[in-house]
């Protein structure tokens, strides 16, 4: 039996859970304020808070750390890498301490874990980190030179729903060609062929707009904004990342609150969903031809997808493609204890992050 304690952490709090196998004994969420958060000053400072309430939590839990088999914890910004488990090692905790490639609360899982693993002399890995890149080659081309594609997704959500459907399927993720749906603050929708994404939507610039995100936009209507506007390239970016979409529209990033509004009458909360949904069919139609048409299952996921609503106006859209599945929510600390656990078993090889 292997014990495995999974970390995710946020900006202002950290996700932890205890799994025994596939088992999870018990979930948390540590909150951190925001005043402790300022003391703590940098990321290394934050990384050391959280850690130490870690060890409070298990000590209060009666969890013994020298008692764990391994740590996992959510992938941060990490260089383009094959989908896959890796060891935490000098390299990612230096490039995630360092911000190596951007900054996102998701680097303190690493930069938690290492100095914590080698104290206890056990393993520490990250599972299908955000950067994810299986594209092919074709697939980087945006269309100008110098500004290239990027793949950066819900890659750990998505590979994890595409192992169930696999097993509810009596397949492997192997044997099967999917379009992923990850329906949450930004929508992902990725084309998977044979147990590899070989395009996505990079949510934060592309694609369907969704909660708090702009997605594809008018390419000369985003240059005259920026220049009418007189906004810093900071602010452009929060603009399009996380004030755009429903919320630009609506004022709300709660979808229940969309919802009661449209049950309520509210005509234009209703065009803007069947708009969010629109641009979801059309990107589902996009990746089906990623895949020449041979897909075996489309998978919805993600927070949103808990919404009868919202799933009752997307299938119509594509499930003359092929049969729809819903899997909601974002199990992330099941899908990273999972892939420790294959590593753990001998199912998996454990990637080496320098090697690639």
């Amino acid at each position: 039996m292997f014990r495995i304690l999974a970390v995710n952490p946020g900006s202002t709090s950290t996700k932890t859970a205890l799994f025994e196998d596939e088992k999870c004994l018990w979930e948390q969420v540590l909150r951190h304020s925001d005043a402790e958060l300022a003391r703590a000053g940098d990321w290394a400072g934050q990384a050391d808070l959280r850690r130490q309430a870690l060890l409070a939590e298990l000590h209060q839990k009666g969890v013994d750390p020298a008692g764990l088999s391994a740590l996992v914890v959510r992938g941060g910004l990490l260089k383009p890498l094959p989908a896959g488990v890796y060891y935490v090692d000098e390299e990612i905790y230096r490039d995630l301490l360092e911000c190596r490639f951007g900054r996102h609360a998701s680097n303190l899982g690493s930069i938690i874990a290492y100095p914590l693993a080698r104290e206890l002399g056990i393993p520490a890995y990250t599972v299908d980190p955000v950067t994810v890149d299986e594209f092919e080659d074709v697939a980087r081309y945006s269309g100008l030179k110098g500004i290239p594609r990027l793949s950066m997704s819900h890659a750990l959500n998505m590979k994890a729903v595409a192992r169930q459907a696999a097993k509810r399927l009596g397949k492997t993720y192997a044997e099967l060609n999917l379009v992923i749906v990850h329906l949450g603050g930004g929508i992902s929708v990725s084309a998977h062929r044979r147990g590899r994404m070989i395009d996505v939507n990079n949510a934060n610039n592309e694609g369907p707009f969704s909660l708090e995100r702009c997605g594809t936009l008018p390419a000369l209507g985003l240059i005259n904004l920026c220049f009418k506007a007189g906004a810093s390239e900071e602010e452009m970016a929060a603009l399009v990342t996380s004030r755009g979409g429903i919320y630009s529209y609506l004022g709300t990033r709660d979808f229940q609150e969309v919802e009661r509004r449209i049950f309520a009458g509210d005509e234009e909360a209703r065009l803007v969903v069947e708009a969010m949904v629109y641009q979801v069919g059309k990107e589902v139609g996009a990746m089906a031809t990623v895949l020449y048409g041979a897909v075996d299952r489309i998978v919805l996921t993600g927070g949103m997808a808990h919404s009868a609503y919202l799933i009752g106006l997307i299938k119509p859209r594509v499930s003359f493609i092929a049969p729809v599945e819903v899997i909601p929510g974002e199990e992330e600390l099941a899908a990273l204890a999972a892939g420790a656990l294959r590593v753990l078993r001998g199912e998996e090889e454990p990637l080496i992050y320098g090697e690639f």
